[in-house]
């Protein structure tokens, strides 16, 4: 629980993106890479990243917010940050932006956290196969 000026809150959500096409395109460099662009976006937002993971097509990430925050858009700049940090970073990703010249696909998933234990999820989010 976080407590804020006028409230205590526990808000929590699972957040997953997916790539464009579905393309394989990250390695386990570039999901390093991609945690520490997330975290700075998330701090801007007074947001935590809880955990973060993927796998060559998606990533999972488990963040707490205020109620202040609208998810939307802190999506919006996650995902952008991302995706244009990681064009600038590493150039051989341009590649997969060929088609339609963007990382990300324009949808995602979002679900409040609530139902099953925060520990479950944790587990479920660091099993996921990262590629080396």
């Amino acid at each position: 629980m976080t407590t804020g000026r006028n409230c205590v809150f526990a808000l929590n959500a699972h957040l997953v993106f997916v790539t464009k096409f579905r393309n394989r395109v990250f390695t386990g460099i570039h999901l390093e890479r991609m945690e520490q662009i997330m975290r700075n976006v998330c701090a801007d937002f007074e947001c935590e990243l809880a955990e973060f993971n993927g796998e060559s097509n998606h990533v999972h990430l488990l963040v707490d917010f205020p109620p202040k925050v609208a998810l939307s858009h802190l999506v919006n700049s996650l995902k952008g940050v991302s995706s244009r940090r990681l064009r600038q970073e590493f150039p051989e990703l341009a590649r997969h932006y060929y088609r339609a010249n963007k990382l990300w696909s324009g949808s995602y998933f979002t679900g409040s956290v609530g139902g099953a234990p925060i520990s479950v999820l944790r587990q479920y989010i660091e099993q996921q196969n990262r590629p080396v």
